[in-house]
């Protein structure tokens, strides 16, 4: 079924002379001349129906409808803007286009940015994210990031390279742990345990690991997305399962504190996936060394993390609790 859409050039005319405010400002930015943007916006008034701009005094002026009707056109060009800026072919200003999975980027890839742009000011680095593992280069994309991408076949004209396999364990909010601390395994029972859809059997892959698998929590609180969980957990809903080195900054910031780093289970492999086909423009092939550089960086580092550093401070409210801790009386 074919749109019933006015004329694109009378949009453009209007949304400019709407946001200038005024009709002459309008016509120098987009190099036309007055009558002409004149001419455009009684075309648009015509096939609206509307009057779009009345005279006040020595001007014209966007009516409220017409300033409201404005607003609308003018984001629905921003997305026009973005669309094309995404679903065409990267320009040769030195622009790498990313699409990763929401928790890499909110939590690993964009505060490490900073030194890319360091080492690279002239590349720009446009990042959109996913919550889903289906490809993500029908726009096309430079290089998209992916947690356990499945074995299908729309991903085979895809490069694959290891990024870096996570790590798990138990981790919590500092002030949790203070109000209910967790000194043996069999602690765990007296929590509430955060979990995720789009990670299932995480818990029960870290409880097997730890030798306790039929231990229950107090309580599940569950939610559909990995870092809405995380959000919880720092916000100290209940004890949840952590990946380093994703969330290596919020253990070393002391946001949140893994209470039993010697324990840990097999977590997610990430890995990069470029199409076979595209350009390798030099900007991508600086951003591909850069992050498989930042990522073995960042897996050296939580590798040789002493584990006094991941857990919470132990509190000594009596000789024998000391005498316990000395012992590595964990559960």
């Amino acid at each position: 079924m074919s749109r019933q859409l006015p004329p694109l050039h009378a949009l453009r005319v209007f949304e400019t002379a709407a946001r200038a405010e005024s009709l002459s400002a309008a016509a120098q930015e987009l190099s036309i001349t007055h009558g002409a943007v004149s001419r455009q916006i009684a075309l648009l008034e015509e096939w609206l129906g509307q009057t779009l701009f009345v005279r006040q005094g020595q001007r014209n002026v966007a009516t409220d409808h017409a300033r409201a009707f404005a607003a609308e056109i003018s984001a629905a060009f921003d997305l026009i803007g973005d669309a094309a800026l995404r679903f065409g072919k990267a320009p040769q200003t030195r622009v790498v286009r990313v699409n990763a999975q929401t928790t890499l980027a909110m939590h690993w890839l964009i505060a490490r940015l900073p030194a890319f742009h360091a080492t690279h000011p002239d590349v720009q680095v446009v990042v959109t994210t996913s919550s889903g593992a289906d490809p993500a280069f029908r726009g096309g994309f430079d290089v998209a990031i992916r947690r356990d991408p499945p074995p299908r076949p729309e991903w085979q004209p895809y490069e694959r390279t290891l990024l870096f396999t996570e790590r798990a364990s138990v981790v919590a909010a500092p002030s949790l742990l203070e109000a209910l601390p967790l000194r043996r395994l069999k602690d765990l029972a007296k929590h509430t345990f955060v979990a995720t859809q789009t990670r299932v059997g995480a818990w029960e892959d870290w409880l097997s690991v730890a030798g306790v698998p039929a231990l229950r929590p107090v309580r599940f609180h569950r939610f559909d997305h990995y870092h809405v969980s995380l959000q919880a957990v720092v916000d100290g809903l209940g004890l949840g399962i952590g990946c380093t080195p994703t969330l290596d900054r919020e253990l070393a910031a002391g946001r949140l504190v893994m209470p039993f780093p010697n324990i840990q289970a097999d977590g997610a492999t990430y890995v990069t996936l470029v199409p076979r086909d595209a350009d390798k423009s030099r900007p991508l092939r600086d951003f591909l060394a850069w992050v498989h550089e930042a990522a073995d960086e960042a897996a050296h580092e939580a590798a040789h993390t002493p584990t006094a550093a991941l857990t919470p401070p132990v509190r000594r409210s009596t000789s024998r609790a000391t005498r316990r801790t000395r012992d590595g009386s964990t559960g």
